[in-house]
């Protein structure tokens, strides 16, 4: 592997990788790179073949305790030459200690498993313009939720408390990409409200493709259906994709009776066992590239 390095990613490197994620078609939003650098700033790695680019992946530390990989990618004319797997190791290895998480493509999931990480749930990315008049009891309903449940701009919220919210839903604080995932110019944040207390919280910003939500946190299928549709007004076209957990049957249900449809599939997939979390109500995760 002479003339191989590996180094820490660039500003210039985070949008080349966002730009592979996007040849790859798992349709990164076209600022996520901002919010996933301030989550961990030496979380990128770059792998150069004689100064050129030819693979990433980043590993992620959150807390003292969990880390999480994502954008595992070698371009395609370096594939089968181990570089791949240098990275990988080196990945993993700033996550030493660590619980670790990934979303796992299909044909990389056999791979992750000899490396120690097991199953937890699968993700389906349902994509579709959401269809008013749809049969799925949460679907038409009520106006725009539950009964007493006010839809707000997440920004008009103690930020301290959609914190709180959010590690229901993930296993470490992460309130500096939080933060910025919720806040980035383009985004649209909602949140639903009852008597002071949050009870969903969902986010859309716009991608190559479809306009993507994530996370999408709901108490009930209802509430989940009235932040997708207020969300689904800022894409141009209506058309939308969320990556829905099989973890919470409800999910799929709801996406199914709006119209929407699977285009893509991952698995979950953790080097221990799954941490706690409130899958219930857990409608749409955040990244696939960051959890």
């Amino acid at each position: 592997m002479t003339g191989f390095e590996i180094t820490g990613a660039s500003a210039a490197d985070m949008k080349l990788i966002r730009d592979w994620a996007d040849e790859e078609g798992w349709n990164p939003g076209d600022s996520d790179r901002f919010a996933f650098a301030v989550a961990d700033p030496e979380g990128f790695l770059v792998g150069r073949l004689d100064g050129e680019p030819v693979a990433c992946i980043s590993a992620v530390r959150y807390g003292d305790g969990f880390g999480f990989i994502g954008f595992y990618i070698a371009r395609p004319a370096f594939r089968g030459q181990g570089y791949g797997i240098r990275l990988w190791h080196a990945g993993m290895d700033r996550l030493d200690g660590r619980l670790v998480g990934l979303d796992g493509v299909v044909d990389q999931q056999g791979n992750y498993r000899k490396s120690g990480f097991r199953w937890a749930w699968n993700n389906f990315r349902y994509e579709g313009v959401p269809q008013d008049g749809a049969e799925h009891p949460a679907a038409g309903g009520a106006a725009e939720g539950a009964a007493g449940v006010g839809i707000v701009d997440a920004s008009t919220l103690p930020f301290g408390v959609l914190a709180a919210y959010d590690r229901r839903f993930f296993p470490a604080p992460r309130d500096a990409f939080l933060s910025a995932w919720t806040g980035l110019p383009g985004r649209t944040a909602l949140a639903a409200v009852r008597d002071g207390r949050v009870e969903g919280l969902g986010v859309i910003r716009p991608s190559s493709a479809a306009h993507r939500i994530g996370p999408l946190y709901a108490a009930t299928p209802v509430v989940a259906a009235a932040l997708l549709r207020r969300l689904a007004r800022q894409a141009p076209d209506g058309l939308v994709s969320v990556d829905v957990p099989d973890a919470n049957p409800a999910a799929a249900a709801l996406f199914e009776g709006l119209g929407l449809a699977p285009v893509f599939e991952t698995a979950r997939m953790y080097t221990g066992p799954a941490p706690g979390l409130a899958l219930a109500e857990l409608f749409g995760v955040t990244s696939l590239e960051l959890g």
